[in-house]
């Protein structure tokens, strides 16, 4: 799958073309540091982010400019970070939302 190379509101996206290794729930990805997390969740076939409180409906990339909360993640612990203007580092951990995520205690949400 192609990679994101021009975002529309951060401008081209110059990644250091180093590969590293994330963790996606539980799953080895591989990215290059500096892309956006979701760019390289999409490159990897994942389109689901998260799943909404109510109704818990799958919920991917949408607007990419960082205004909504479709392609909110919990990303090294912390919820609702907005994976489309958030760049890869090595090593992250990255988990799928369920609901509105919570701070603390493991509890992100629904289950």
């Amino acid at each position: 799958m192609s990679r994101i190379a021009e975002h529309p509101i951060l401008g081209p996206l110059k990644p250091s073309g180093r590969e590293v290794s994330i963790l996606v729930d539980g799953e080895e990805v591989i990215a290059y540091e500096g892309e956006m997390i979701a760019a390289a969740l999409m490159a990897s076939g994942r389109r689901v982010f998260r799943y909404t409180e109510k109704r818990r409906e799958p919920r991917g990339l949408y607007c990419a400019i960082g205004r909504c909360t479709d392609c909110v993640m919990i990303v090294n612990g912390i919820p609702n970070v907005r994976t489309c203007v958030t760049p890869v580092e090595p090593g992250m951990i990255i988990e799928t939302q369920r609901g509105i995520g919570r701070w603390g205690g493991g509890d992100h949400g629904i289950h």
